[in-house]
């Protein structure tokens, strides 16, 4: 009996004339964290201190529907809450106040916990996706609520003089 290699009978692949070029073309087929970080659109957003002042052509996008209505509710509440503080009596802007700063460390925790998955650069290309959406809705949630605190603040000084 003959010792033949058994890939004698297959044909080549297109491209590789020799052995030296399998490990040239497996590593142009891995995905690296650098490829893998799409570039993220205008963030304008970003920049603004009350992101309830934006047009609504400069919010962020995101990639699920169910994101933008999240998102679309949560300015909403925000607007609402905006709009109270004006008549709110000192002990319910006190009790926002506390509710929005213990609000915004878990949010805080949470973009961290998002940012630290990103990086690692170990999850597919739809857990990336939702994790982008998450951080960036983490950042807006992140920057209303300070803006929130800073005006109850404002209230709560203002009040008790």
């Amino acid at each position: 009996m003959e010792n033949t290699s058994s890939f004698e009978n297959f044909e080549t692949i297109e491209g590789l004339e020799s052995p030296s070029a399998i490990p040239q073309m497996a590593t142009n087929m891995v995905p690296t964290v650098d490829t893998m970080n799409e570039v993220e659109e205008d963030t304008e957003w970003l920049s603004v201190d009350n992101i309830l002042t934006l047009d609504e052509k400069k919010y962020p996008v995101f990639t699920l529907a169910k994101n933008k209505a999240r998102f679309l509710r949560m300015v909403s509440w925000y607007r609402q809450k905006e709009e109270w503080i004006d008549v709110a009596p000192l002990s319910g802007a006190t009790k926002l106040f506390k509710t929005q700063t213990k609000e915004l460390e878990a949010i805080r925790a949470s973009k961290m916990d998002y940012e630290m998955e990103l990086e690692m650069g170990t999850l597919t290309p739809s857990q990336r996706s939702y994790r982008r959406d998450e951080l960036k809705m983490c950042r807006v949630q992140e920057k209303m609520a300070v803006h929130l605190i800073s005006r109850l603040q404002v209230k709560i000084k203002s009040g008790r003089r």
